[in-house]
Parts: structure tokens; C-alpha cells; sequence
């Protein structure tokens, strides 16, 4: 009969040859650790100097052990670092899936790099499906945004499943997170505002959703996007500030009294 665990002396001459997995994973995440604890203390001092005022609620519902898929909708270029303060409470690290083309940026290609964040190259995603994969087996909290990219009109876009695919395999809970106000920072189509204004931003964390594998993902997927569609109203109704005039209510989607290009606006922009 054949067993699959290593005797004693086969785990000796994996550790003389460097082979173990577990031990070269813990490496892995250490190296990790050591860059983007910097990145992220470097965030802190950056968010004091603007004086954001970031109002969180929900952290407690991110595992404090364990892998997870984070769902956040996406609204501005800075939402992963934002989505990665929700699971700090807990001393835990959120590896995101990015687009490629960030990892190949001169400035934060190195970082993303560093931090073991995970590039998606949307030609060939099945690398990047399986790294997450990985990540997640091995008790890694993995952030996602299912939208693809930013939502100009600031309200939610379709979700793609893959989200919902990675938690059934890996056998990991959901957490669906909402951002606001971190398109009034950086968001598509707009310059930087890294001015001392005092913005707020407004986070919320809800409670985890099971990814169970009798289910289809495509409701799965459903059921995430409502909740996160949930959260963002919280959050918008939550929010401290309107727009001070006229000329300060792109930020606002449309369905809420804003200049923010429709949903369907938004779509014609992109297919042309």
C-alpha cells in the first residue's frame, strides 16, 4: 500500500536540498511582510498629512485566521490600500489581484511586487486564478474586485464569478466590503487631489457569506453584489459631507443628484 507523507528522512533531505513547502511558503509571506508593513506605515503617514478622516465599521467580520476572499466595489486607483486597512484590526495582510500592467509600472511595480500582491493578465488569467488559489489554501486573505475596473459612475458594475469560484474552491468564506469617497482622492479620468482637505472616507465591512459548493456561483455572485450594493448605500448615507457647489458634484452618481456620468453613459464611454 503507498502513503503519500514523507518518512522522517525524506523531510531531512528536503530541508538539507531547500524543498520543504511549508517552510519555503512561511519565507515567502516573511519577505512579504517586510515590505509591505513599510507601504503601509508609509500610507498611514500620507493619510495623516491629508487628514482623511476614515471612518471604518465592520473589521470584526474579516477572519482573524484562515483563508478569504475580500470583495470591495472599485471606485478610485487607491481602493486596495484602503480594502487592506479592513483587515489590519486583525494584524492581517491582504494579497490583491491587479491588473498586470501595475506590476510593470516603474514606481508601483516594485511594491506590488514586494507586497506578493498577484498580477492578472486578463488574456491568460488561469496563472493568476491559480496563485490566488494557492494563497488562499495556505490561509491567505486574497482581495478581489469583481468589477474589473473603476466604475465611473461611481455605482456598482456588473460582478464577473470569479470570485465566488476561488472561495467554493478553496473552501473560504466571502467578505464583501464598500468604499466611498476614495474617488474624491484618485479616480479614473480625474487628477490626483493629494491636497490637505480634510476628505472623508467611509468604509464598511459586513458579515462573511459561505461560498457553499452545492451552489452555483453565478448566485453566489448574485448575493455578494447585493450585499456589497447594501453596504455602499450604508456608506453614502453614512458619508459626513455633500458636494459644496455646483462644481463639486461629479463625485456624486447621477441617481443620487450628482454630475457623475450615468451607468449607461459610463458603458457608452468605454465601448467607444
Amino acid at each position: 500500500m503507498r502513503h503519500d507523507r514523507p518518512n522522517a528522512a525524506d523531510l531531512r533531505l528536503r530541508n538539507f536540498r531547500g524543498e520543504n513547502p511549508a517552510r519555503d511558503k512561511k519565507g515567502f509571506h516573511q519577505m512579504a511582510d517586510l515590505v509591505y508593513r513599510p507601504v503601509i506605515g508609509a500610507a498611514r503617514t500620507m493619510f495623516k498629512a491629508l487628514d482623511l478622516k476614515i471612518d471604518t465599521q465592520g473589521s470584526e467580520h474579516v477572519p482573524r485566521t484562515g483563508g478569504a476572499v475580500l470583495v470591495s466595489n472599485h471606485i478610485s486607483y487607491l481602493d486596495f490600500v484602503f480594502a487592506g486597512l479592513t483587515a489590519l484590526p486583525h494584524k492581517r495582510l491582504v494579497r490583491f489581484m491587479a491588473k498586470e500592467s501595475v506590476f510593470r509600472h516603474k514606481v508601483s511595480g516594485p511594491l506590488m511586487r514586494g507586497m506578493k500582491h498577484i498580477p492578472v493578465d486578463r488574456k491568460q488569467g488561469e496563472h493568476a486564478y491559480a496563485q490566488a488559489l494557492d494563497s488562499l489554501r495556505s490561509g491567505e486573505i486574497v482581495g478581489m474586485f469583481p468589477e474589473g475596473t473603476i466604475s465611473p459612475s461611481f455605482t456598482l458594475k456588473s460582478f464577473k464569478s470569479g470570485a465566488a469560484r476561488l472561495a467554493q474552491e478553496a473552501g473560504v468564506p466571502l467578505v464583501p466590503v464598500a468604499l466611498w469617497g476614495t474617488q474624491r482622492l484618485w479616480t479614473k479620468g480625474r487628477p490626483r487631489n493629494f491636497k490637505r482637505q480634510h476628505i472623508p472616507v467611509t468604509i464598511r465591512v459586513g458579515e462573511q457569506i459561505e461560498a457553499a459548493t452545492d451552489q452555483y456561483a453565478g448566485a453566489i455572485t448574485r448575493r455578494v453584489r447585493e450585499r456589497v450594493q447594501e453596504l455602499l448605500e450604508a456608506a453614502q448615507r453614512a458619508y459626513p459631507v455633500r458636494p459644496k457647489d455646483a462644481h463639486d458634484t461629479w463625485w456624486v452618481p447621477a441617481h443620487l443628484g450628482g454630475t457623475a456620468p450615468t451607468p449607461a453613459e459610463a458603458r457608452a464611454a468605454e465601448a467607444g
